[in-house]
């Protein structure tokens, strides 16, 4: 039996399902993202697990026991919201403490535990620093290590990475995805961000107006989706003579589809560019190996292969 079961998880504000029938099933020590635009109902899916919404209907059980029995406080359940939620009054120490103070863990037992998990988020000379005095990469480590600390069954996070910037993002989502590997704790993420989700994730689930368009490894989403909204939303894609064609596998050649550059757009590691052709506007990227590229106005062929 599978750790945690959504089965057919509904929840309804007045006329608008907010989750929509929603089934998934996650195995134990997995690391699962819900992805999808705003509205999608990826955060109210998570505040379902966490008890912070009843549902309208539907089940969720977890280890073959019914959660929705159980109250919010009682269900093991370890939360890192968007904000953080950090307390202000408190010193890094006292808010990683906090949750083990409310479980009634003895005082010695709450120092080490403590101590190994400011060690495993690597914040272990910060014990004595209150969150005023920190960044919002190192908030971020508390509020992970206070989730973490209580050993949950399941950790929740909403967005936890949205506030930094986009290089300390990358550097948070290796750690994030180090930590949980270390310590084999099931999590859910919930995102709107694809690189992140797929960055870090075992599977996708990959949700539109309340339902999941698509349930699987992040390669397989990328490289077959299910539906036409999965393939728009999962990075650049284009639609070539009926067929989904991602800009990556795209290439120019010495025949193909024949068109003319638009926009060449320098982006690092890359070029992208839009190919004017006799089938619309095309999506191109390639690597940059320091080759020389076409430029805008030039006259192109674009040709991938079969299985792209």
């Amino acid at each position: 039996m599978a750790f945690l079961i959504l089965d057919h998880l509904t929840k309804r504000f007045g006329t608008h399902a907010a989750v929509d029938g929603l089934s998934l099933s996650v195995e134990k020590g997995e690391f699962v993202s819900l992805l999808g635009p705003s509205g999608c109902g990826k955060t109210t899916t998570l505040q379902l697990i966490a008890g912070f919404v009843e549902p309208t209907s539907g089940a969720i059980h977890l280890e073959g026991r019914d959660l929705l029995a159980v109250k919010p406080a009682r269900r093991g359940l370890g939360i890192v919201f968007q904000s953080y939620a950090l307390f202000p009054h408190m010193t890094v120490a006292e808010n990683v403490a906090f949750g083990l103070e409310m479980q009634g863990v003895a005082a010695a037992e709450r120092v080490r535990r403590v101590g190994e998990t400011l060690e495993l988020v690597g914040l272990a000379a910060f014990t004595g620093r209150f969150p005023r005095q920190m960044s919002g990469g190192q908030q971020q480590r508390v509020a992970l290590a206070r989730a973490l600390v209580i050993r949950p069954q399941i950790l929740l996070l909403d967005e936890p990475l949205s506030n930094l910037d986009a290089k300390l993002r990358e550097e948070m989502q290796i750690e994030l995805r180090q930590i949980q590997r270390s310590l084999g704790t099931t999590t859910i993420l919930v995102t709107h961000d694809q690189a992140e989700a797929m960055a870090l994730s075992d599977r996708l689930v990959v949700m539109n107006h309340g339902r999941a368009e698509q349930i699987g490894a992040p390669h397989e989403a990328y490289e077959q989706p299910a539906t036409p909204f999965v393939a728009s939303f999962l990075g650049k894609t284009n639609q070539v003579n009926g067929a989904t064609v991602r800009p990556e596998k795209i290439a120019f050649a010495a025949e193909g589809l024949a068109g003319t550059v638009r926009t060449r757009i320098f982006q690092g590691s890359h070029w992208l560019y839009q190919v004017d052709t006799a089938g619309g506007l095309v999506t191109v990227i390639r690597q940059n190996t320091g080759e020389p590229m076409p430029a805008e106005g030039d006259a192109v062929h674009l040709a991938w292969a079969a299985a792209a």
